[in-house]
């Protein structure tokens, strides 16, 4: 049996008997006793570990198969002339290029032409398209948000994107009775860029061995870290030097429903927050919150005596809470006075704004004397919730 699925079916099969036990040891007040409270926490923690053991499986395939593809062209044998060949930075030219001046090899004069292809006002070289695909790949694997987000390219600029701010509507019009005007409003959302950078020094004797693969290296640490502080800005930055978030109170998403209790949330503010949320948004819509707070909500049941969160068990689909999906991130806050702790909506409306041109820059000298070398990596990012309305935040009583 595939061991994703396997690991599933029984994270499902814990859940279940979790359950059971929940509602087997409660007394008429709805509590548990303390060592049924300790037996309880251990099976709800076998669920979270499960879940967390499932998604690191599914990274690692996902992971696997992209190394996995040929990492070179076998002869075919085709006749002379009919070869294609790609131009700019997607040249196999710029792309030897560049890895040559990653590592440092001599450079020709005809080298150094090929990598002045494009232009970088920071004065590293530019990526070759390539690579900076597998770039983009990694971000998503690392950052939730782009994986539902609307991701955008500009090259230069702010991006003036517009947005209908009230709508018209029709009337009744008695007979020989002037039509009323009734026009739309517009306004505009400007996403401009700010620079996300990092450092990652290699040692000199792994940079000189052939079977080291710095551009793997390299993609994976860029991922790594590029990904958890782009998602930490797009939940909560605030706009100064960075994107603005959707739990930011200006420019984030709209608060949907503030619970009695700080410290607390009920089934019935949950059916709240759903219905918020306008019907055309939720079609799309999902649930985000911290593992603290999934925790919390796993214990509620609707009127009908279920309960609300719903375990995965295909592979590839998400658990689910009033049957929207659930995706967790460190970054979204925990339960506290006054905290915004979940959001739902359809997160398509959050857009994210690379600006073209990611950079490298070898730094030779720096870090000599302890024989490394040194890639610092830039890029350029914005993002922005185009409509406030498109998600609803469930915020703490203070």
């Amino acid at each position: 049996m595939n061991k994703i699925l396997e690991l599933r079916e029984k994270r499902a099969k814990v859940w279940e008997d979790a359950k059971k036990f929940l509602d087997e040891k409660r007394n008429q007040d709805g509590l548990l006793a303390a060592v049924d409270i300790e037996v309880y926490e251990k099976m709800e923690a076998d669920v979270v570990g499960l879940g967390k053991e499932i998604d690191r499986l599914e990274r690692q395939k996902s992971m696997d198969l992209e190394f996995s593809k040929p990492l070179n062209t076998p002869i075919t044998g085709k006749p002379t002339g009919m070869t294609e060949s790609k131009s700019g930075r997607g040249s196999d030219e710029y792309a030897q290029s560049f890895w040559n001046a990653m590592r440092n090899k001599s450079l020709s004069f005809e080298i150094t032409n090929a990598l002045q292809i494009g232009s970088d006002s920071e004065g590293g070289y530019l990526v070759p398209d390539e690579f900076e695909r597998t770039l983009v790949e990694g971000l998503e694997e690392e950052n939730i948000f782009r994986t539902m987000a609307k991701v955008i390219a500009t090259s230069s600029g702010d991006r003036k994107i517009p947005v209908v701010a009230t709508k018209g509507s029709a009337s009744w019009i008695e007979e020989e009775g002037a039509a009323p005007e009734s026009d739309d409003s517009f306004g505009q959302v400007s996403i401009s860029a700010y620079k996300l950078g990092t450092l990652l020094k290699v040692s000199e004797e792994l940079l000189n061995d052939s079977i080291f693969n710095l551009e793997a290296y390299i993609a994976k640490e860029f991922a790594r870290r590029i990904g958890a502080k782009e998602e930490e800005a797009f939940f909560i930055g605030d706009g100064v030097g960075k994107p603005t978030g959707i739990f930011n109170t200006t420019g984030g998403a709209q608060d949907g429903i503030t619970t009695a209790s700080a410290t607390a949330i009920t089934v019935d503010e949950i059916m709240d927050l759903y219905y918020s949320l306008k019907s055309p948004y939720r079609k799309n819509a999902t649930f985000i919150l911290n593992d603290a707070t999934v925790k919390a909500i796993r214990k509620l049941k609707d009127g009908n005596g279920n309960y609300i969160w719903q375990p995965s068990i295909t592979a590839g689909t998400p658990d689910t809470i009033l049957n929207s999906p659930v995706k967790t991130s460190s970054y979204v806050p925990t339960i506290a006075a006054g905290a915004k702790t979940v959001a739902f909506g359809d997160f398509s409306y959050y857009w994210i704004a690379d600006r073209q041109g990611r950079s490298f820059k070898r730094l030779n000298e720096l870090y000599a004397t302890t024989g490394q070398v040194g890639f610092m990596a830039t890029q350029r990012v914005d993002g922005k919730l185009i409509l406030p309305e498109a998600i609803k935040i469930l915020k703490q009583k203070v």
